[in-house]
């Protein structure tokens, strides 16, 4: 009968991971054997050499996901040994937060408290007084790391560019504690990375 053939290509197409369009072509061929007539429809072959030689040109060959995998086998690995080899960074990185020098080993912060005012999660706590000489300068500059969303506002407030979010990106811990960043843990990251900080402020001068 006419359901014969349609059912064991239907069960070939299965087999031989055909998708749902020969199945449908199938379909289109049973059903105009009984009595429907289809301008554009194509007999297939059926045998089993044709229908293999299919399977593998549609898995292979017109895949464009096949060949793009299959192209990798030729490619140098993309993959770096970390934490011996580590990849580039923007000089917009926001990373570890530290409090900068200037040459003379000046504390850059005036305590002007604008990072405190502008930090939306209220992560940075600042007490201040003036010195003799008259200049003003923090006693106390907390920043709670748990609560920091690296936004950057912080450093883009600071008018002598004393607070900023610099490379480092490795400090994590199992502790809560030590991720409460006091005055002296924050300039010894400013000594630290004083020179990639340093370099990327006049990489993004221009641009601020």
């Amino acid at each position: 009968s006419d359901s014969v053939p349609f059912l064991w290509l239907s069960l070939s197409a299965g087999i031989f991971g055909f998708g749902p369009g020969v199945i449908m072509r199938t379909l289109s061929v049973s059903v105009q054997r009984c009595g429907y007539k289809y301008v554009n429809a194509q007999e297939m072959p059926t045998d089993l050499r044709s229908i293999t030689d299919r399977a593998a040109t549609t898995l292979l060959w017109t895949k464009p996901n096949s060949l793009e995998t299959m192209s990798y086998l030729f490619r140098e690995p993309a993959t770096i040994n970390y934490p011996f080899e580590k990849g580039p960074l923007s000089p917009r990185f926001r990373g570890e937060q530290a409090l900068r020098r200037y040459p003379n080993g000046e504390e850059r912060c005036i305590a002007c408290k604008l990072c405190e005012a502008i930090c939306p999660v209220q992560a940075i706590t600042i007490e201040a007084e003036t010195r003799a000489d008259g200049s003003r300068r923090t006693t106390r500059y907390d920043i709670d790391m748990t609560k920091c969303i690296y936004c950057g506002f912080c450093q883009e407030a600071c008018p002598v560019d004393a607070i900023v979010e610099g490379p480092n990106f490795e400090f994590s811990t199992e502790s809560h504690k030590k991720l409460l960043y006091n005055k002296e843990k924050l300039l010894n990251n400013g000594d630290r990375w004083e020179s990639e900080i340093a370099a990327n402020v006049q990489a993004d001068y221009l641009y601020r």
